[in-house]
């Protein structure tokens, strides 16, 4: 079973790699050969092992010596850790195998959604339905009633309709709203509403301590960066996190109501 997570690890990874390039080019084009951002050298296969790579060049370009964004391991580790978690979470079988692979594509789409909204503060669109989508058929796999799924995912898509509507967009992007669809299509009304309460309460919770640690230990966060109780914050990150400790972590913080 270990050379089953290893094999997971190692496969995540480099799935990881790729969205790295998905992330960056997203919008654009992704053909093409990856380059050096700064020197603009094309990269050749040494310099593209998933975290070895990046490990070996202690995190500078082989040509320019220019600093190389920590983005691209911690994606790679983060996404190896995924899929070894997916593993995990469902075991390892031929009657299962199909639910791993649409969890490795939903978990890789959510991954590329969380750094894209940290980068970008924009939640695309086309990614948020891909997930809703993806989601629906993983309840069809599991044999599940489709119809609680679909009614979780349009009532948690309301409050966040409403905040964007009234607030005509000042509060909060829309993007949060079609996320929250695809939340609801996959865990369906009580773990959904786990995922959501969790989501608040991390991100406030990060968004006091950064406002603290600005005010009373500016010298632990070296950034010219200020958080605000007026900050536009990226939800979308704490929407995803909270999905990943209900369904990988079983985590529930609210009772059962009806599904």
């Amino acid at each position: 079973m270990e050379l089953i997570f290893l094999t997971a690890f190692i496969l995540g990874s480099i799935v990881g790699s790729f969205l790295n390039v998905v992330i960056l080019r997203y919008g654009g084009s992704l053909s093409g050969r990856s380059h050096c951002p700064h020197c603009k050298r094309m990269l050749t296969t040494r310099d593209l092992v998933p975290i070895f790579s990046f490990l070996f060049l202690k995190g500078n370009c082989r040509t320019c010596k220019k600093k190389i964004s920590t983005q691209y391991p911690l994606v790679e580790v983060l996404t190896g850790f995924v899929f070894t978690l997916i593993v995990f979470h469902f075991g390892f079988s031929f009657e299962v195998f199909s639910r791993i692979l649409i969890h490795s594509i939903i978990w890789s789409i959510l991954i590329v959604i969380t750094v894209y909204d940290l980068r970008h503060l924009i939640i695309p669109d086309e990614l948020a339905f891909l997930f809703a989508l993806l989601s629906l058929i993983d309840v069809w796999l599991s044999g599940t009633s489709l119809l609680p799924h679909i009614f979780a995912g349009l009532v948690f898509f309301i409050p966040f309709w409403a905040l964007w509507f009234f607030s005509k967009g000042r509060w909060m992007g829309l993007g949060d709203g079609k996320l929250a669809i695809g939340i609801g299509f996959l865990l369906g009304l009580n773990s959904g509403i786990s995922a959501l309460v969790l989501a608040v309460w991390i991100g406030a919770a990060v968004s006091l301590l950064t406002m603290f640690l600005q005010k009373y230990a500016s010298k632990l966060l070296p950034t010219s960066a200020s958080l605000t109780m007026k900050s536009e914050i990226p939800l979308g990150p704490f929407l995803i996190l909270g999905v990943a400790l209900v369904f990988f972590g079983g985590l529930a913080v609210y009772p059962p109501i009806l599904f």
